[in-house]
């Protein structure tokens, strides 16, 4: 892909997450590590509903702006962005958003420590909630980095999500199974709560990820059986 491509595949996922509800407003926030090690950046301050490609911010590893039309900078958490590059070098693309069913885990100070969906489990495993960082400064990067070793999507307390992946499309997948998961697990709570899937599966599931699907990424495994 050439960089047109990447600004316009920003662009298509800003507009999904708004159509979703994911965002609102100037919510949410979305990059691209190119091949040069230049980040694309959506800007501070702009609807996901009004980007377009030359709204974009490019800037380098250290979050110098590098190219800015009409004054445009990147957004305050473009920090967690860096932060997520400098531990993977697996992550090419990082997306934050609002979705509400996820946030709300996040808002209840709630995770996702659960293994009972079978897309979950093989897609992302279980989701993590950090600990609470104020935005726009360096808490939040900080909040994140121990869970980016062995996760690529996580829960901000009382914030909302992060996704990442070996490209920006695949951390937007993982963002859409982390919204889905939140909803089915909620349901499952009312209904009387989640009957997770037994270890033996788990293991099974786990070698296909590897085996047949190759999914890339880190994966969480099941820790808390092992205990």
């Amino acid at each position: 892909m050439n960089e047109m491509e990447y600004r316009e595949q920003i662009c298509d996922i800003c507009h999904k997450m708004w159509q979703l509800g994911w965002v609102a407003a100037n919510d949410g926030n979305v990059s691209v590590r190119l091949e040069d090690g230049t980040i694309l950046a959506t800007p501070t301050g702009i609807s996901k509903s009004f980007i377009t490609p030359e709204k974009l911010v490019k800037i380098n590893a250290q979050g110098e702006i590098l190219e800015a039309n009409n004054g445009y900078r990147p957004s305050s958490e473009i920090k967690m962005h860096l932060r997520c590059y400098q531990e993977r070098e697996d992550v090419n693309g990082v997306v934050h958003a609002h979705p509400p069913t996820a946030t709300g885990y996040a808002v209840a100070g709630l995770s996702l420590d659960e293994y009972s969906m079978i897309e979950t489990v093989v897609a992302i495993g279980s989701i993590p909630l950090t600990p609470y960082g104020t935005p726009s400064t360096m808490e939040v990067p900080e909040a994140i980095t121990p869970y980016l070793k062995e996760h690529d999507v996580m829960l901000l307390q009382n914030h909302g999500a992060l996704a990442v992946g070996a490209d920006v499309l695949t951390a937007y997948y993982r963002m859409e199974t982390l919204e889905l998961f939140a909803k089915i697990s909620f349901t499952a709570h009312l209904l009387g709560g989640a009957k997770e899937i037994e270890k033996p599966q788990i293991d099974k599931l786990l070698k296909l990820r590897t085996d047949y699907y190759k999914v890339s990424g880190k994966h969480p495994g099941y820790k808390k059986y092992n205990k």
